[in-house]
């Protein structure tokens, strides 16, 4: 276990603070989109909410014990956690496509939040908050940088297709509704989905650092490197 000093605790409580608030807009993005399609079940435990108390109700694992933990085993340089919404089966199997843009909607609340930290970056740099180094503008690069790099990586992996993430519903975009109903089937059997899953978890940290690389040389250049 590493040294907890004050700077990793504080660390490692920015990389809480962003998890928390991102994965919280990713669950209630599926909960509204499930809702304005039809399926209120995630609506009625209370999960169309940016407030994270319903969310951590339903994975107090996931938001809060393990990436915490994480966090600070890790001395703030990373986390690990999950959380998840609730949908109705019968629903996702007489709607498919529908299904697919409620899993959809997670990921794309991720890259909007992405997307955010890059303007916020850009715009404090072009201010100069960033050039004197000072404690405020140290900490809010820490916290841009955090929100750009745990979004990148929650949208990019959640669209992996593979049970449970949301990629494996996604797909469904592309196909008919029959081949659709037939590909939920064989994914909620069990075996495809754990031998997916395992093939995810193994080569995913190989590929995506080379994902986030060329993502942070593209949108913000020299600057994540500050």
């Amino acid at each position: 276990m590493p040294n907890l000093t004050p700077e990793i605790i504080v660390l490692a409580f920015i990389w809480y603070v962003v998890f928390l608030f991102s994965t919280t807009c990713h669950e209630a993005a599926h909960a509204l989109v499930a809702k304005l399609q039809g399926d209120e079940t995630a609506a009625k435990g209370g999960q169309v909410t940016l407030n994270p108390i319903p969310h951590i109700r339903r994975e107090p694992f996931g938001m809060v014990i393990v990436p915490i933990a994480s966090a600070l085993l890790s001395g703030g340089n990373y986390l690990f956690g999950w959380a998840s919404a609730p949908f109705d089966p019968d629903w996702a199997r007489r709607y498919p496509r529908r299904a697919a843009l409620m899993a959809l909607a997670g990921p794309v609340t991720n890259f909007m939040l992405m997307f955010l930290a890059v303007i916020g970056i850009h715009v404090a740099n072009y201010f100069g908050i960033f050039g004197n180094r000072d404690s405020l503008g140290a900490f809010l690069w820490q916290v841009l940088t955090i929100v750009f790099s745990l979004n990148l990586l929650l949208g990019i992996f959640n669209l992996v297709p593979a049970p449970p993430l949301d990629g494996s519903s996604v797909i469904m975009l592309f196909m008919s509704e029959s081949t659709a109903r037939r590909y939920q089937e064989l994914v909620w059997s069990g075996s495809y989905g754990l031998i997916a899953l395992v093939v995810v978890m193994l080569g995913f940290p190989r590929v995506y650092p080379l994902i986030e690389a060329f993502v942070a040389n593209l949108l913000l250049g020299h600057r994540f490197f500050y």
